[in-house]
């Protein structure tokens, strides 16, 4: 929060609880006030003068003290009512002054505390404090000492004269009243201000929990999806093309039919194991569900997915190219998952006949490239999870993924993904 929005700032306006612990504050002050009264009329204490008539005299006690009942609903007004009704009971010698300044601080903080508008409640308690000291010298220069006797300042020994000493003493006394009655009500405001923001960054702070609860679901929920297309699609994919192969041969040519019947079965165990390893993966906690996790699939079985389309009845090979180096296992594991995709498409989709994959380890970079003759074979399924599929895993590795039609026919899956330069300098 800035200067401005912080001279902006409109503290909210007290709660129902507030009001009435304020109208409580207000009846018991006030009843405080009459008894602070009737013991200064039986003391014979009349600092300001002879009093005027009983009823009067509370009538300032009662209006100096119960406005503070409605203190944090109306603070500017409440400070207007006690400082009007404070000077003009003493005007008029009204000899209830104690609990009266009392109510004129609470006042005056209340007014720092809760004021809505800054600048207002500013120049309001200044012209209030401002009137009080207006008040002293007024009473000073009409009334002076006029009331004291001869003999008042016998005892007086300091270095000061006497009169001098109590207008100094008096000024320095009602300096340091109105002064800690202005600071302390800022120092309040201040509080409450920081207290708003301190619930509004707790409340934005849930907020961004919330929300990355939210987006860590979401993204378990897509990385469940990837992990079982890529495991079951690819599998099942497989083993439709070899179980339509065997039929076709299974009266023809027996041994061909039991050589597809053992890659089916071989393929099934394949997407178990693999299916068991993913759930397992699923159902660990902490660093164990990444997909760093050692013993998931990587560049080096891209032969086995090579060997299971040739057994599918596609003319497959797979080519190694440039020196190749040790790769973190995520990115290893990523390559591989766009690799089986990319054949499982060209099975599903291509009607090919051809299938070239190649791996090219570069400066600082590797590259998994494959390649049919078929007739868009890469193009992803109906809901388009294969594509989703490739392009998260290599913008989570900030690679580049190109997806298409090549010259001269066919379909192309081509990923590149960054090696960093200490682990490119190794050899494999």
């Amino acid at each position: 929060m800035d200067t401005t929005s912080r001279e902006r700032w409109r503290r909210p306006g007290p709660t129902p609880q507030q009001r009435r612990t304020d109208l409580w504050i207000g009846l018991a002050v006030t009843a405080l006030a009459l008894v602070s009264l009737a013991l200064a009329r039986s003391a014979g204490v009349f600092v300001l003068g002879v009093p005027h008539s009983v009823a009067e005299q509370a009538f300032w006690a009662v209006a100096a003290t119960l406005p503070l009942a409605w203190r944090r609903r109306w603070p500017e007004a409440v400070t207007l009512v006690i400082s009007v009704a404070y000077i003009l009971g003493q005007a008029r010698s009204a000899p209830e002054s104690q609990v009266t300044s009392g109510a004129l601080f609470a006042a005056i903080y209340t007014l720092g505390a809760w004021g809505r508008d800054r600048r207002l409640a500013r120049r309001l308690r200044l012209g209030v404090i401002g009137s009080m000291f207006a008040w002293l010298v007024i009473f000073y220069l009409v009334r002076g000492f006029q009331d004291v006797g001869p003999d008042a300042f016998s005892q007086a020994v300091g270095p000061v004269p006497p009169i001098l000493a109590v207008v100094v003493n008096t000024f320095l006394i009602n300096a340091l009243f109105f002064g800690f009655a202005y600071l302390f009500g800022d120092t309040a405001w201040v509080a409450a201000r920081r207290d708003q923001e301190l619930r509004e960054q707790a409340e934005e702070l849930r907020r961004s929990q919330a929300q990355a609860r939210e987006r860590a679901v979401i993204g378990e929920r897509v990385r469940i999806a990837r992990e079982l297309h890529d495991v079951v699609a690819h599998h099942v994919s497989v083993m439709g093309v070899q179980a339509a192969a065997c039929r076709r041969v299974f009266d023809r040519n027996p041994d061909a039919a039991r050589t597809a019947l053992s890659a089916i079965e071989e393929t099934a165990r394949t997407a178990v194991d693999e299916l068991r390893r993913m759930l397992g993966l699923l159902r660990a906690s902490g660093p164990e569900r990444d997909d760093r996790q050692p013993g998931g699939a990587g560049l080096d079985q891209i032969a086995g997915l090579v060997d299971r389309a040739r057994d599918a009845g596609l003319q497959a090979t797979v080519g190694v190219y440039g020196d190749p180096v040790p790769l973190p296992d995520s990115v290893s594991q990523a390559a591989y998952r766009i690799v089986q995709e990319a054949v499982t498409n060209t099975l599903k989709h291509a009607r090919a006949t051809v299938l070239d994959v190649r791996i090219r380890y570069l400066a600082q970079e590797v590259e998994v490239d494959v390649t049919d003759n078929g007739q868009g074979g890469a193009v992803p399924d109906d809901r388009g999870l294969g594509l989703i599929g490739m392009r998260e895993r290599v913008t989570a590795h900030d690679g580049a993924l190109e997806v298409g039609p090549r010259f001269g026919g066919g379909w192309r899956v081509r990923a590149r993904f960054p090696v960093p330069a200490t682990v490119a300098e190794q050899p494999a």
